[in-house]
């Protein structure tokens, strides 16, 4: 398929009711050097719907999609593994630190048993336990010995590489692993900011070694308002259907339906850190 950039390429449909309400996170998508016109070809992204959603006739509208179940509000769990299409546990490690910002280790117990439903789907997988903010080794930890001792094997597993880590770090990761979450970070925390753009450029830089395609399955947490944008996300989620469905000019399918219609590039072209400077 064949995807045009468009003027903004990335929008929140938070309350919006359709394109007329999109809001631009970062401005225009222009520091990518693609010209009016230009296509690049799309992959069928996947979008993942966080949930809880609630009450449930809402949910239902919704049998089919695919759904991120947060370890913190597993509420919808069973019907999700019943009618979604496939799902993403969620370590909730976003929520952990959120409320607790001082802590840098947490205890995985619960959620490794809490998993193992979800992983005997084969379409379905889980993100590997990760505490945002810890050091490198910290979470190589967490990742190599920890995650292989309690379930054996790395498979369905994605681990997370916060944005402002290594790129030795990353390629760990993308040679480890079939799927890799990039999680906001550090002085990259703000997604679309020109600083967290930056990154992102030189992170698909050296991901795709230049101009190619990226070595793993790329998933962006929290990160949905990046579909349409031209970074080649495989995946992405976000709670936009849970927490605005009940405005009124909003509901959960027709939100969905918007979402899951954005797709990204499969394909990086490489953008020269030169061309920054203006």
């Amino acid at each position: 398929m064949e995807m045009e950039l468009e003027y903004c390429g990335v929008s929140e449909y938070a309350g919006s009711g359709g394109a007329d309400g999109d809001r631009c996170l970062g401005g225009r998508w222009d520091h990518l050097g693609f010209a009016d016109g230009i296509t690049v070809p799309g992959i069928d992204m996947i979008h993942y719907h966080g949930t809880p959603i609630t009450p449930k006739s809402v949910i239902q509208t919704l049998a089919g999609k695919h759904f991120l179940i947060p370890f913190a509000r597993p509420e919808n769990l069973e019907w999700c593994l019943e009618n979604g299409q496939s799902n993403v546990g969620d370590n909730s490690a976003f929520t952990l630190r959120r409320l607790n910002p001082g802590a840098f280790t947490y205890v995985w117990d619960a959620y490794y048993q809490w998993v193992r439903p979800i992983l005997s789907y084969p379409q379905n997988w889980v993100i590997i336990p990760d505490v945002i903010g810890g050091t490198e080794a910290a979470n190589d930890e967490l990742v190599y010995s920890r995650w292989k001792k309690e379930m054996g094997s790395f498979r369905q597993a994605a681990p997370v590489w916060h944005i402002h880590e290594s790129f030795d770090r990353l390629e760990r990761l993308v040679q480890s692993f079939e799927r890799v979450c990039f999680g906001s970070s550090g002085e990259y925390w703000q997604i679309g900011s020109d600083k967290w753009n930056h990154r992102i450029d030189d992170t698909f830089n050296f991901l795709c070694k230049g101009s190619g395609s990226p070595q793993c399955w790329i998933h962006m947490l929290r990160g949905m308002a990046l579909a349409g944008s031209a970074y080649p996300f495989a995946s992405a989620d976000s709670t936009d259907v849970a927490r605005n469905h009940n405005r009124p000019q909003n509901t959960a399918a027709e939100m969905a339906a918007r979402w899951d219609a954005k797709q990204c590039p499969s394909w990086w072209i490489e953008r020269p850190v030169e061309s920054r400077l203006s």
